[in-house]
């Protein structure tokens, strides 16, 4: 392949943008497939970023962080943390990109303690994820796929997903619609209706089944149209180096 595993995931997460929608975009690849889908599909897509920036085009230069100057210069907005998240409540955020440590099979994810050789060992926390998993229009989990992350049951719900599957989000009254796609380094993901498990719906160039069932720790349920992930386009793949020159985030 002349393409690696992350830069393929750049580009599902890319795939998953429409035109003008509303994007929380968060960081690293994330933040790449944004970029692409602007180049490429979805011209009127808008970025927000959790700092309080909100941008109609992709920042000028390479950028480590949101507050970087390259993602500040020519935004369409500078504020502040509270603007954004009021952007959430009023349930006008389409799409939001999230991920964690830890992922269980109804797509809920813990960012806040998991459990290492026996000990306890605290995580970052939520961040605006939480926010994001409860009220954006949709989200996309965006992770590496290893079997001591992707658990039957995390250890802390800090963004829910589907909580124990069924209607547990509308019972518990989350307004937003949950998670849609699960983009991992292994393969793509999506969500039963009824039972809101997670389901494997695409394995990436060079992956088969059962490397992704032994790195899941639950029964994986396979869907019956399960197909190849599409390899990045030539335009796809130089969208993704040209705003990631050096491979920081995709190497």
């Amino acid at each position: 392949m002349d393409y690696t595993r992350k830069e393929l995931m750049v580009v599902a997460a890319a795939r998953e943008i429409h035109d003008g929608e509303k994007v929380f975009v968060g960081m690293r690849l994330p933040l790449l497939g944004f970029a692409v889908a602007k180049e490429l599909h979805a011209p009127n897509a808008v970025g927000i970023f959790e700092n309080g920036v909100i941008r109609d085009w992709p920042a000028l230069q390479s950028i480590f962080t949101i507050s970087d100057p390259p993602n500040l210069a020519r935004a369409l907005y500078c504020g502040g943390v509270v603007d954004v998240m009021s952007l959430l409540q009023a349930a006008k955020v389409d799409l939001g990109f999230i991920g964690g440590a830890e992922l269980d099979r109804h797509g809920n994810l813990n960012t806040h303690w998991v459990v290492d050789n026996g000990k306890r060992l605290r995580l970052p926390g939520s961040g605006g994820a939480a926010d994001i998993a409860t009220l954006a229009g949709r989200c996309i989990i965006i992770m590496n796929h290893e079997r001591r992350r992707f658990t039957p049951r995390v250890h802390f719900i800090t963004s829910a997903g589907y909580g124990e599957g069924g209607r547990w989000r509308t019972e518990n009254r989350l307004p937003g619609g949950g998670p849609s796609r699960v983009i991992t380094s292994l393969g793509i993901f999506s969500f039963e209706t009824q039972s809101r498990e997670m389901v494997l719906t695409s394995r990436h160039p060079g992956v088969n089944v059962e490397e992704i069932k032994r790195e899941t720790g639950w029964p994986l349920k396979i869907s019956a149209d399960l197909e190849e992930t599409s390899p990045p386009s030539r335009q796809e793949l130089a969208m993704v180096r040209k705003y990631d020159p050096k491979q920081v985030w995709t190497s």
